[in-house]
């Protein structure tokens, strides 16, 4: 509620009423001082749809001056055309920032981790979390967008301190939170930045007749889970045994990994064996080391397991494929 409530501040600013927008979305006016009231994703979707049109702001009066209708549009628009994530979203913070001063958008990447960043030029006063949320959740949603794909975070990072309602973050972002750094930020693998893009000037148009659910819900599928899955199961065969550690490594539910994995026609148990069969295969070839040690670096249990699923894969023992 509390995003809903620096919305009307904006209203009050320019000497308006935000009353029709709270009644589009069924919110009481009351409800905006009760600190633990909440709303829906479609009730967030509604009010701000409206409170746009109404101060033909999509800003909602978190910038030094207003952005009206379409000016959202125009930026994904401009960055339709790049042939990657990455290039798409360089493109998009750099236009942004033509059109508001007020912050300031990087893409920025150390290794395997990507980071899109903000940084406040001017203070928003009482609408700086809706400013940096509102701007994260808006940059994330397209990104996922553009490569019809979800995109994990590994992190966020927000300038100012917890708010009361600091456990409707995973809600918001479901990743870890850190408040009172410097500068916002949302931390995801650099891969996606790879990807690209799979959307046409008629996705786009399509889009624009109802852009907020980007920011609002998050997309399900994961283009690179599998990728991530194979990855973990490789470098961390002692810590991903089974599927709630697997999960727990990628930032979701065992639930959700393995349907996540069966939308990508795949199973977690296809994935183990492809990964510890070479794994395994690797360490018989290129090393001496005892049936037992292989067993471990390939990631299983004992060294029983390992020989039985050995079996399975050759139709040999490890010993036996080694020696041929």
């Amino acid at each position: 509620m509390a995003l809903v409530k620096a919305m009307a501040l904006a209203y009050r600013a320019r000497g308006m009423d935000p009353s029709n927008a709270l009644a589009q979305a069924q919110i009481p006016p009351a409800d905006l001082n009760d600190p633990r009231a909440r709303i829906t994703a479609a009730q967030m979707e509604a009010v701000s749809y409206a409170a746009m049109r109404e101060l033909d702001d999509e800003a909602l009066g978190c910038f030094e001056r207003a952005l009206p209708w379409g000016s959202y549009g125009l930026l994904g628009r401009a960055s339709l055309s790049a042939p990657t994530l990455g290039v798409a979203l360089k493109r998009w913070c750099r236009h942004h920032g033509l059109l508001a001063e007020a912050v300031a958008l990087n893409v920025e990447t150390s290794g395997e981790r990507a980071e899109i960043v903000l940084r406040l030029h001017h203070d928003p006063g009482p609408l700086t979390e809706l400013c940096v949320v509102s701007v994260l959740r808006n940059i994330h949603g397209l990104a996922a967008w553009f490569v019809d794909s979800r995109i994990p975070l590994l992190e966020a990072r927000f300038p100012y301190a917890p708010p009361p309602h600091v456990d409707a973050y995973p809600v918001l972002f479901d990743a870890p939170a850190r408040f009172g750094t410097d500068e916002g930020a949302i931390a995801f693998d650099a891969r996606y930045l790879a990807l690209p893009l799979r959307r046409d000037e008629a996705a786009m148009s399509q889009l624009l007749q109802r852009a907020l659910p980007l920011t609002v819900r998050s997309y399900r599928r994961d283009r690179l889970l599998v990728q991530r899955v194979r990855q973990l199961l490789a470098s961390q065969p002692l810590d991903t045994h089974n599927a709630d550690d697997l999960a727990a490594l990628l930032h979701t539910s065992a639930r959700t990994l393995h349907r996540q994995l069966k939308e990508e026609g795949a199973s977690l148990q296809a994935l183990k064996d492809e990964v510890r069969r070479e794994r395994a295969s690797q360490w018989l070839l290129r090393t001496d080391r005892p049936i037992k040690q292989v067993a471990e670096a390939a990631g299983f249990r004992n060294e029983k397991s390992f020989i039985r699923a050995f079996r399975a894969w050759t139709g040999q023992s490890p010993g036996e494929w080694r020696r041929r």
